[in-house]
């Protein structure tokens, strides 16, 4: 027995130090290919965490619709990033981050591998694989169209994810990408955007704040005085796991975008002033919602969370721990409030997708012109100090400057491609299929086909007791489906 035991100690041991000794042998891999082989790894492995939020959005924007449009709002997820995948490999890669001029990349169209590489210098400060990184900046891609899809929740036709979601990765979001990430006109004025508090959430959340207005509030959220009603998502635990997978996702979002784990480990710092921020932003946005409603409310405190991690997205690199808590606090109560007043404004806005990735991911950009310092200002390389580092207000009008310009474009290209959609295809169901849900009407069977069928029978043929008690009109907070 002690035989067979040792024999294998020694079969573990072998294959532990097989890499090493491959390694250090004569014809083995340099240090330089080592370093490169590390940093791939760590970017794919990131890329990785950053798809994995899209189970995250699936969940979250699932548990906040209605039961009848569960299905089709978490299916759709798995649509858009498909269309995604397919044409950032086309066209928007080479768009967003090919060579070119300061507006978009005119090469590295259909990427085919490693060989590509002389097609994309403003990749170059990477030595992580092409392909990898290809990979990353997907990732980031999809994720700034599944918030602009959230502003069609519950009412949107599904040929339009299909038609918008192909113009966005085409049209959009590569240029603002370009811009600052690309060798663009923003990023040679030093824009500081680490991770994308501009180019993913506030490009994403501009075209859902389009989408929302053309689409018109959902059937019964408005009474004829104007005054919304509420509207409530059928399953808020979803929501909350939803949020649990985003916020650890983000680990590869801000973290991952140092594209190394060498640096002295500075990813860690990175993924330091996030988690601050967004423990600051759930706080505070529980917090605010508990003064105001005289209740602790759940969404509000969810918003909080994805508002903070928003904001400290583009920011997360160049400020002090403390900086992150106040830019965390902050966007969780600005959410909070441009959330109500933008309901109360008439823009029935199911996710809140501006409030929590527009407004959130404007006060990203601009507290960098705030709060960034000289030491990580030095370590990034990106940008000048704010202006509460002796930086004066040069680096806060870049930020400023950036901001105005991502959102004008979206604004207006997002705008001119939905009214085209809706003059000449349509862009949102019928009354009777919105009554229906988009689960039936748009795929045929329900997300919840047994509860769905109690609640039909219920309707069809109410009981005796009953029949003469009034129904719920569509919208009202007492209308579960």
């Amino acid at each position: 027995m002690k035989r067979k035991w040792l024999g294998i100690m020694l079969l573990m041991l072998t294959l532990l130090t097989f890499p090493v000794t491959v390694f250090a042998a004569d014809d083995g891999a340099t240090n330089v290919q080592l370093q490169a082989g590390l940093n791939t790894f760590f970017v794919f492995m990131a890329a990785m965490l950053v798809f994995f939020m899209q189970a995250g959005f699936a969940l979250l924007e699932a548990g906040t619709v209605r039961m009848k449009n569960a299905g089709h709002i978490a299916g759709k997820t798995v649509l858009t990033l498909g269309i995604a995948i397919v044409v950032f490999w086309a066209v928007g890669f080479g768009l967003g981050f090919g060579n070119g001029n300061s507006l978009f990349g005119t090469t590295g169209f259909f990427l085919t591998g490693d060989s590509m590489a002389a097609s994309f210098d403003s990749l170059s400060a990477s030595d992580a694989s092409l392909t990898v990184k290809f990979l990353f900046q997907l990732s980031f891609a999809a994720v700034s169209l599944a918030i602009a899809c959230g502003g069609m929740a519950e009412r949107a036709k599904l040929s339009v994810y299909i038609v918008f979601g192909t113009i966005f990765m085409i049209v959009i979001y590569p240029v603002v990408a370009h811009w600052v990430w690309g060798g663009g006109w923003l990023g040679q004025l030093g824009m500081q955007d680490y991770a994308g508090s501009t180019v993913v959430h506030l490009t994403g959340a501009t075209a859902a704040l389009v989408i929302t207005y053309m689409l018109k509030p959902r059937l019964g959220k408005y009474n004829k005085d104007g005054k919304p009603n509420s509207i409530p998502g059928h399953n808020q635990v979803l929501s909350v796991l939803g949020v649990f997978i985003l916020w650890i996702g983000w680990f590869g979002f801000n973290p991952g975008s140092a594209l190394t784990p060498l640096m002295d480990g500075f990813f860690g710092y990175v993924a330091l002033t996030t988690n601050l921020a967004v423990a600051a932003g759930a706080v505070a946005a529980l917090l605010i919602s508990w003064a105001i409603f005289g209740k602790a409310d759940i969404p509000s405190m969810l918003n909080g969370v994805l508002a903070a991690l928003v904001a400290i997205t583009g920011s997360c690199a160049f400020v002090d721990a403390w900086a992150a808590i106040v830019i965390g606090a902050v966007a969780g109560i600005i959410t909070f409030f441009t959330a109500q007043w933008f309901e109360r404004a008439g823009l029935d806005d199911p996710i809140y997708a501006f409030s929590v990735h527009g407004i959130a991911g404007i006060w990203g950009a601009v507290s960098t012109g705030l709060f960034a310092t000289p030491k990580l200002v030095e370590i990034t390389g990106v940008g000048k100090p704010g202006l509460f580092y002796g930086g004066g207000f040069s680096q806060l009008g870049v930020q400023v400057l950036g901001v105005l310009g991502a959102f004008v474009f979206v604004l207006v290209i997002s705008f001119i491609v939905i009214a085209i959609m809706k003059a000449t295809m349509g862009i949102r169901v019928t009354e009777e299929e919105e009554m229906m849900g988009l689960d039936i009407s748009e795929h045929g069977t329900y997300g919840y086909p047994e509860q769905m069928r109690l609640l039909v029978d219920s309707e069809i043929r109410p009981s005796a007791s009953s029949a003469s008690a009034p129904k719920p009109s569509a919208g009202t907070n007492e209308s579960f489906t």
